[in-house]
């Protein structure tokens, strides 16, 4: 009963069977015609009703599939083949899983998912600031802010579905402080009764390129030793303090890592970590449970992308160099092969907006990396139109060259 609703009226798909039934019925008998040359000039004339049949049944299966997409993709229908074009090439980048969290992360996507469909990004969930930490406390969820600026970041939906997913909510009400896509992945992981189902539902919405996986589905909170032997708990509250770092872990130090996370790892074609906040966004994934030892037993090439500025009360003068040896005192020295520097330069009346907030461009002491066996590789990548961020584009194409040339290298 089903299948005959395809012949109820209205549904505008029977006049396009039918055309087709009648190029099948024109095909046929041409090419009965053809083979059988039971009088002159039969041949000609069978190719002829052949051709006619084939250019009907063309036209009947082109106004069936137009039909299809007036209905499911109303507003994009002059753009169907470039959308299918680019969709197919996309699925032909490298296989890319990038790690970290917070803004820096975001802006790489935004390059990446031009690049690429075979996104995974690992990201942090130790932020318990602004509104991600209320709905943590409050709900008892992990927080959803950086899953929410990866997801918008990957989005491939409507520019009003991304403006939506990161609109934020003034003074005016209670909802003060919180962003619409908090509160939606919130509400869907209450509906679903699981967080990776509400990540994967909102991922659907948003139409991303690729998909974003937390490192760890344990609620976990981070914690800082100082140089001075203090110990501060809370990412919000570490970096307030302003005193120098001596190291990060997590608490509770055994969390499990996210199945998908492991299987991404495997799989990549390249594994990158960075940009973003050194000890509150890069190095907390590396904490969770084997995490670090699959990175550095995978065969893709690990790079690290190091930030262009210092973060004020967490990378105070710290060096490129300073950057790594960070991360490989939290791990093992085999968890990068390859470093990432800019060498562009900053405009200085932007330099002096960040000096105001104790912030400065990140020595590149390539020297040292050299030294101590990594690859470094000096490129302007540098974006000083309003803030100073990483370029997405130059850096996403670096990072899709680097994956390409060793998988092609590799196959040879």
């Amino acid at each position: 009963m089903q299948k005959l609703k395809w012949l109820y009226p209205g549904m505008k798909i029977k006049r396009w069977i039918m055309t087709c039934g009648v190029g099948v019925f024109f095909v046929a008998t041409g090419s009965i015609i053809w083979m059988l040359e039971r009088f002159p000039g039969s041949r000609p004339l069978g190719i002829s009703i052949f051709a006619l049949g084939s250019l009907v049944i063309i036209y009947g299966i082109k106004r069936m599939v137009k039909s299809f997409i007036k209905v499911f993709l109303p507003q994009r229908e002059k753009e169907l083949v470039n959308i299918m074009y680019h969709h197919r090439q996309l699925e032909k980048g490298p296989k890319i899983v990038v790690i970290g969290g917070g803004t820096g992360l975001s802006v790489l996507l935004h390059g990446l998912k031009e690049q690429s469909s075979n996104i995974t990004a690992i990201v942090t969930v130790a932020d318990d600031g602004g509104s991600s930490g209320r709905l943590r406390e409050q709900f008892d969820i992990l927080p959803p802010g950086d899953i929410r600026n990866c997801l918008v970041a990957l989005a491939d939906a409507e520019p009003l579905m991304r403006d939506l997913f990161q609109f934020r909510f003034g003074n005016e009400s209670e909802l003060r402080g919180h962003s619409f896509g908090n509160l939606f992945i919130t509400a869907l992981s209450k509906v679903t009764g699981d967080f990776e189902k509400a990540i994967k539902e909102s991922s659907k919405v948003l139409a991303i390129r690729g998909r974003v996986i937390p490192s760890t589905f344990d609620k976990v909170q981070l914690v800082a030793e100082h140089q001075n032997g203090q110990k501060t708990k809370g990412e919000t509250k570490i970096v307030e303090q302003c005193f120098p770092i001596r190291r990060v872990f997590l608490d509770p130090p055994t969390c499990k890592p996210s199945k998908e996370s492991f299987e991404a790892i495997d799989e990549a074609d390249i594994i990158v970590l960075g940009p973003g906040s050194l000890y509150t966004s890069v190095i907390p994934n590396l904490l969770v449970s084997g995490i670090s030892e699959k990175i550095a037993k995978a065969r893709a090439p690990k790079v690290y992308v190091c930030n262009v500025m210092t973060q004020p009360g967490e990378t105070d003068n710290y060096t490129a160099f300073d950057h790594l040896n960070a991360i490989i005192m939290h791990t093992r020295p085999d968890v990068v092969n390859y470093c990432i520097v800019n060498t562009g330069t900053i405009l200085p009346e932007l330099l002096k907006k960040y000096e105001e907030d104790n912030s400065y461009p990140v020595l590149t002491d390539s020297d040292k990396l050299i030294a101590k066996g990594y690859s470094v590789m000096e490129e302007d990548i540098v974006n000083t139109k309003d803030y100073v961020r990483h370029d997405s584009k130059k850096l996403s194409k670096i990072i899709v060259d680097l994956a390409l040339k060793i998988k092609n290298k590799n196959h040879h």
